[in-house]
């Protein structure tokens, strides 16, 4: 067995190896190209000479040498033109990819992963760092390609006139590559700070917009502008400290290979050597003209050094997005079908990444055609037992099962037409109200659609926007919170799955729109197995069997009346109002 290490590669080498040929291919062309169009310098030199050295009329060979001067120029535009073609087709085809694959891999991710980043993150590893990728795909290839091919073949054209002169005409060019390596590696050190500085800038923005109304309503929106501003702060003191070890590093490299510094350099170096009698004074004119010429190509690199470093931060984190966990799915010959709609819960534990358990050693069993309820303090884990149900994660300890299969045995897609949820947070896309309620069942008639939307409460509501099942949210269907709840119960009442996960679905709404849900709640609850996640206790007194928990755990459980004459954790939490308070209030009640 070999013991050389093998070092892996790198993200943005991993990221563009789909389009590795095309942007060798570009490359290339862009380096061909840059070296046709640099052929009528030699000529002009070459001409020069004659001129210089005819006694009469110039020779015979100066039409030949315009015509082949005119043919190299177009050819070199051709190769150039079709080296950034080749590089923005590549590009096209890496974007459509890694869009694709980001959207395939997001699909696959545990929706408890949503929950734990805000938007602008998921925003920014979707659309801005795949975007920022278009500078290196796109550009910087084909821009290094025409730098290289330039530069080498005035190298070898000036070596090939004079070496002597040639090499001290150069000598100005390693340096410029020492001190643009030197910024390189000083901007490159400061990216990821920088990239996390764009990050937290654009979840401000998500959070200040989102969160407006509420802060104008309270008065808060001072608060709000001290985020943003903060934020804002923040980037600039990174940006700051990112380009001031720049600025001095590129200025003299940029002074260094300047075309009057190597024109200079190219005449006091010359007019030595015809001093000295090394060279005839016409000897001279092809360094004047083509060392300066290597100045242009070299001085690109630099504006493009920011944009090299921003997509190799861009590149790591989408690779990162790309290598994100995804939620398991059985192989076909695993693949579990449910044999009813009995939900049991096997000593389940869970706990979040690098935390404590949030629940532990939980164990009872949803029959079906019951209520089951879950009550306790806020922060008890009442949600987090709900969402490990519609696995938004899996356990990390124990197993639920769904008439005796185990979820992580099933399909997402097998699941959910089993098991409906309305939460307490709704999420509507921008889309009419139709395709919102049956998101579940795209397939699904307007007579269907127009019949769940009854259930709900909501069809009558629907029909005074002003293109009733045809609004589209957000443009012509400005829904209220509890509207929006509504929609989301027609989406489930569409689905008919089995057992339904409600999760305290009137919280948020108000006296008028609760009576409205707890209503459309009632109809759609029969026949079905239900899992409701209580605050109040009055809501759920009839439920056939309540949970109660504490710090993760079951405190209790049992019907109402056997809880409240067991003069328990549920009895004191009756005696308070039957609201259940925060931890806080119940460590102090309790």
């Amino acid at each position: 067995m070999s013991t050389r290490a093998t070092q892996e590669p790198g993200p943005i080498s991993r990221v563009l190896r789909p389009i590795r040929g095309a942007l060798i291919a570009a490359a290339s062309l862009s380096a061909l190209g840059a070296v046709l169009t640099l052929v009528p310098l030699a000529a002009m030199a070459h001409i020069a000479a004659l001129a210089l050295g005819a006694a009469g009329a110039l020779p015979d060979t100066l039409w030949s040498i315009v015509g082949i001067s005119v043919v190299c120029v177009l050819a070199g535009m051709a190769a150039i033109s079709a080296g950034e073609l080749v590089a923005h087709l590549a590009d096209n085809h890496l974007t459509h990819a890694l869009r694709q694959s980001a959207v395939q891999r997001l699909a696959q991710l545990p929706l408890g992963w949503f929950t734990d980043r805000a938007s602008g993150e998921v925003k920014q590893a979707m659309q801005d760092d795949i975007g920022t990728l278009h500078e290196l795909t796109a550009h910087f290839f084909t821009t290094a390609g025409r730098a290289a091919g330039a530069v080498l073949a005035c190298a070898l054209y000036l070596l090939a006139m004079d070496w002597r002169l040639a090499i001290v005409a150069l000598l100005p060019f390693p340096a410029f590559f020492a001190f643009f390596g030197r910024a390189v590696k000083r901007s490159a050190a400061n990216m990821d700070e920088l990239a996390t500085a764009m990050g937290r800038i654009n979840n401000a923005v998500v959070e200040f917009t989102g969160g407006m109304p509420v802060l104008k309503a309270f008065g808060a929106a001072g608060k709000s502008h001290g985020a943003y501003r903060e934020a804002v702060d923040s980037f600039a003191r990174v940006f700051t400290d990112f380009t001031r070890p720049l600025v001095g590093a590129m200025a003299n490299a940029n002074a260094m290979i300047a075309p009057v510094a190597v024109l200079g350099v190219v005449l006091v170096a010359g007019t030595l050597f015809v001093a000295q009698g090394w060279m005839a004074p016409a000897d001279l004119l092809p360094f004047v003209l083509v060392a300066p010429g290597m100045s242009a190509p070299l001085l690109l690199l630099h504006y493009l050094t920011h944009d090299l470093n921003a997509a190799a931060g861009a590149a790591q984190r989408v690779h990162a997005l790309l290598q994100t966990p995804v939620l398991a799915q059985p192989a076909p010959a695993q693949r579990a079908i449910p044999a009813g709609s009995e939900v049991r819960f096997e000593q389940v534990g869970y706990a979040y990444e690098g935390q404590e358990n949030v629940l532990s050693d939980i164990s009872f069993t949803l029959r079906p055609g019951t209520v089951t309820a879950v009550v306790g303090a806020s922060g008890s884990g009442k949600s987090t037992l709900a969402r490990l149900l519609l696995r938004f994660f899996d356990p990390t300890q124990g197993r639920i099962t769904l008439g005796g299969a185990d979820l992580r045995q099933m399909e997402s897609a097998e699941l959910y037409r089993r098991v409906g949820f309305v939460l307490q947070e709704v999420r509507l896309i921008h889309a009419s109200v139709a395709e919102n309620i049956a998101l579940g069942r795209p397939s699904a008639s307007a007579q269907e659609i127009e019949q769940a939307a009854r259930v709900a409460n909501i069809h009558e509501r629907i029909l005074r926007l002003p293109r009733g099942y045809d609004s589209v949210v957000g443009e012509d269907a400005e829904l209220s919170g509890g509207e929006r709840q509504r929609v989301s119960i027609a989406r489930a009442v569409l689905l008919d799955a089995p057992v339904l996960v409600l999760d305290e679905a009137t919280a948020a709404a108000d006296a008028e729109s609760e009576l409205a849900i707890q209503e459309a709640l009632s109809r759609m609850a029969q026949g079905r197995s239900l899992l409701v996640i209580a605050h109040r206790l009055d809501t759920i007194a009839q439920a056939d069997h309540i949970i109660v928990l504490e710090d993760g755990r079951i405190a209790e459980q049992g019907r109402h009346a056997n809880l409240l004459a067991a003069g328990g954790r549920y009895a004191r939490l009756w005696a308070l109002g039957g609201y259940a308070p925060s931890q806080e209030e119940a460590g102090g009640a309790c």
